[in-house]
This record gives structure tokens, C-alpha cells and sequence, in this order.
């Protein structure tokens, strides 16, 4: 579970932006709030604010550091830069990230400076009582990095600029890193560095393919599917082989979906042949029910694009109920469904606006004079709260 994410000078941000999950003892429980020892946590964030003013641009962190920290060794070029993620105005400016989470009960904080396409300095730290003690940790220096490590045995000749500890340590096969690498491979996003991943037809035999896999995971699928109300009781999943252009074979995963009329007559139709709308909704839930599953955290971008407003709400409270979220999973997304504020309470939504070519975000109890029984949804779209395009 992520307690709290902050970040310095990456994409629209140029100045400093925290994302809290966690809150204090004030605010009135609710079924989105989870409690991690003497603090309570957010299962549920919602980011909101005009196009443009740089909602995506926070998701992106969270995809920069799953890539950076699981995937980024081996690399096609050992010697390559890191992608300048910097913002435009601030491109010789180191850029900072620090993501603080919590695995088996254990809270652990994980450090990151990144200029000039390589890493600053680098740490992992775990919480022993009220503060914090390294795991590891290194420095660029003159002749490389320093390095110093606590029961995490990896060897200080083998760092690269461009590249994370962690990732390094997963190709060496190190088992300390096991339960980070893992931790971060239950992040599931619809967002990469150039933005959110646009539905394709293709993304239908991808999510296809993934539920073939699990069983138990295409079960809850065509459980969601039927809640949504799209017309299907079930769906079928064929394997067929397939002879690209260049006469390679493999196998791709078709799946239909199964219609009942009142006379109980049956039917199928190929997902390629239901609307646009029901193929998104198929292929955007490979990204949700998965955590909801297993546990970790879904990091969707425009969620109200590829489901109804009506659907917004009832896949909210998939997060809210234990039985539909035994293992406490997490959800942040941005929309322009402004009607989710009438769903989240102030202290689950961030506000986005970006002023002179600089984004900020704040949590909407920090608005000062916002009481808890106000209507956020009339204030938001009054301009009260800010956050709106000034047409």
C-alpha cells in the first residue's frame, strides 16, 4: 500500500507536489479508509481538473518509477541516458522522488535524484520505529558511486548510472529484491511516458489472453461485466492460431461475448463486433480487477473515458467493501466526471490547475473554510474551489 508519493521538477511540476493516501484522525471513517497501525490510509484518490493542467502528469510518476525500479536493466544500450523527464523551464535542475509504502506491515521509503540522464543518489529505507534506516544507499561521485548497504549484498562494481539498484539486483537474481520487485509489478496502468494508453482492438486479445490465464480472475470479469449492464451473461474465450506476415505462428485469444433473450435463446458475438464502449470497458478492467484480486495499487487515467458516469460509482465501491477488496488494493485515477465528488469525500480528491506554465496540486481538505458536510460537487462546478477552465 502506498502511504504517500513526493516529487520535484517532472513534466508540468516544476516545484515540489506530495500525493498523501494517508490522513489524520479527524476526518469521519469511511469504507475508502484503511488503518495501517496509528494512521489511517486512502484506498481511493480521485485527481480533477481542466485539460491541460497536468492530471496525467502525476500518474506518470507512478509509471516512471514502476519502469524505472522493475524494468530498466538490461538495457539495449548499457551507456544510455534516462529519459529527461525534467520540466521544460528546468531541464539543468535535478528532478527528486520519494515513495513511501507499506509491504507486510512494513513501512519502507524509497529515494531517487535523477540530472542530467543519470541517477544523483539512490535509497531504500525501512521504518524502525519512528524513523527510518537505510536498506542501501549511493552517491554519485568522482569516481563513480559510493555505496553502503545493510543486509542487501550487492556489489558496488556492478551500479550504472542508468539503471535502479532494484532492477539490477532482480537480473542477478538477488533475493532481497524479491519483495520490492514484486511489490512493484502489482502496480497496473493504463499510463506510459507518453500518456495514457488509447484503446486499440487489440487491447481486447491482450486482456483476452489475461483472463484465459486466470480463471478465477474471468470469473469476477464476467461477474463486473454483468453488473455494468451491457447486455452479455457471459463470455468465452477461443484459442486460434495465428500466421503473421512474415509466417511465424502463435496463438491469439478470441474472446465472445454470450447474449440471452427472454425466451432464453442464446447467442455470440465476437468482442470485436460489441460496441466500442463495452470493448474498452473489457480491456480497461484488466488494468482494476486484477488488485482487487491479489492487492496493489490501479493507476488509471481518465477512467470516466471508457466507462458510463453511472458505472463510476459502482466500480468505486469494488474498493470500498472487504468482499470485494480483501486485500486492501488501491485505486487513483483522474476524471472529468466531476459527479465523483459527490461520491469521495474532500480529503480523497486532489485539485490540478497549472499557472504559468506550472501545475500544482492540492487536497481539498487543505482549502481552508471547506467543512466536511459541504457539497463539493456544487462548489467545484460554481468555481469555488478552483481548478476549472477559465473560458
Amino acid at each position: 500500500m502506498i502511504t504517500k508519493l513526493e516529487f520535484t521538477n517532472f513534466r508540468s511540476f516544476a516545484g515540489t507536489t506530495v500525493i498523501d493516501f494517508t490522513l489524520g484522525r479527524k476526518p469521519t471513517p469511511t469504507g475508502y479508509d484503511v488503518v495501517l497501525g496509528e494512521q489511517r490510509c486512502n484506498k481511493v484518490i480521485a485527481i480533477v481538473g481542466a485539460n491541460g493542467a497536468g492530471k496525467t502528469q502525476i500518474l506518470k510518476v507512478f509509471a516512471f518509477l514502476q519502469w524505472f525500479i522493475v524494468e530498466s536493466f538490461p538495457r539495449k544500450e548499457p551507456e544510455g541516458v534516462l529519459p529527461n523527464e525534467a520540466h521544460a523551464l528546468c531541464g539543468d535542475m535535478e528532478s527528486q522522488f520519494s515513495l513511501n509504502f507499506v509491504i507486510d506491515g512494513i513501512e519502507y521509503r524509497y529515494d531517487l535524484v535523477i540530472a542530467d540522464g543519470g541517477v544523483v543518489s539512490e535509497s531504500l529505507h525501512k521504518k524502525t520505529s519512528s524513523r527510518f534506516s537505510y536498506i542501501f544507499k549511493r552517491e554519485k561521485s568522482d569516481s563513480g558511486f559510493t555505496f553502503e548497504q545493510k543486509g542487501f549484498p550487492f556489489e558496488k562494481r556492478d551500479l550504472t548510472a542508468n539503471a535502479s539498484i532494484l532492477a539490477m539486483a532482480k537480473s542477478y537474481n538477488l533475493k532481497e529484491a524479491e519483495p520490492f520487485i514484486d511489490y512493484f509489478l502489482g502496480m497496473f496502468t493504463n499510463v506510459v511516458s507518453g500518456g495514457r494508453i488509447q484503446f486499440q482492438h487489440s487491447d481486447v486479445f491482450e486482456a483476452a489472453k489475461l483472463y484465459s490465464s486466470l480463471p478465477d480472475l474471468k470469473l469476477r470479469l464476467v461477474e463486473a461485466i454483468k453488473e455494468f449492464d451491457l447486455g452479455i451473461s457471459d463470455i468465452n474465450i477461443v484459442k486460434r492460431e495465428r500466421i503473421d506476415d512474415s509466417g511465424n505462428s502463435g496463438d491469439v485469444y478470441l474472446p465472445w461475448g454470450v447474449h440471452i433473450v427472454d425466451d432464453g435463446t442464446k447467442f455470440e458475438l465476437p468482442f470485436i463486433e460489441e460496441s466500442s464502449g463495452t470493448q474498452s470497458a473489457f480491456a480497461i478492467l484488466r488494468y482494476i480487477l486484477p488488485v482487487l484480486q491479489s492487492g496493489g495499487i490501479a493507476v488509471i487515467d481518465e477512467l470516466d473515458n471508457d466507462l458510463h458516469p453511472h458505472l463510476i460509482p459502482r466500480l468505486l465501491e469494488w474498493f470500498e467493501f472487504e468482499h470485494t477488496n480483501p486485500h486492501q488494493a488501491q485505486l487513483i485515477f483522474t476524471s472529468h466526471t466531476p459527479e465523483v465528488l459527490n461520491v469521495l469525500q474532500k480529503h480523497q480528491v486532489y485539485l490540478v490547475e497549472k499557472s504559468n506554465q506550472r501545475s500544482e496540486a492540492w487536497r481539498l481538505d487543505e482549502v481552508i473554510g471547506l467543512r466536511a458536510d459541504d457539497n463539493l460537487y456544487a462548489k467545484y462546478m460554481a468555481g469555488a474551489l478552483g481548478a476549472t477552465p477559465e473560458l
